[in-house]
């Protein structure tokens, strides 16, 4: 079993920032990537923010330079530091992890997190 906790969504004004934290706990051998998705009313779930466990990144484009994911292997947790938020980022953010148990490649999401951004 494989438990994602999601925390820090909420409501915020525009230009204001949030901290998105994620941490995976349960049978996992190690992980592969971290990141963090999101899905807005009517539209389809879009990647966000990806760490590689080497550290490598990449960010939509409608993020890049607002926001930065960060990852603590040893804690197998991931961050995501949202600033200038803007009405068109309320989403529910979801974490996804890949990872291995045994010899398999698994995907697991979280329960996802509100983050509605008022103008």
């Amino acid at each position: 079993q494989v438990q994602l906790v999601e925390s820090g969504g909420g409501l915020v004004q525009a230009g204001g920032s949030l901290r998105l934290s994620c941490a995976a706990s349960g049978s996992i051998f190690s992980i592969n990537a971290m990141g963090w998705y999101r899905q807005a009313p009517g539209k389809q779930r879009e990647l966000v923010a990806r760490i590689t466990s080497g550290g490598s990144t990449n960010y939509a484009d409608s993020v890049r330079g607002r926001f930065t994911i960060a990852r603590d292997n040893a804690k197998n947790t991931v961050h995501l530091q949202m600033n200038s938020l803007k009405p068109e980022d309320t989403a529910v953010y979801y974490c996804k992890i890949e990872y291995v148990s045994e010899i398999y490649l698994y995907d697991h999401w979280g329960q996802g997190t509100q983050v509605t951004v008022s103008s």
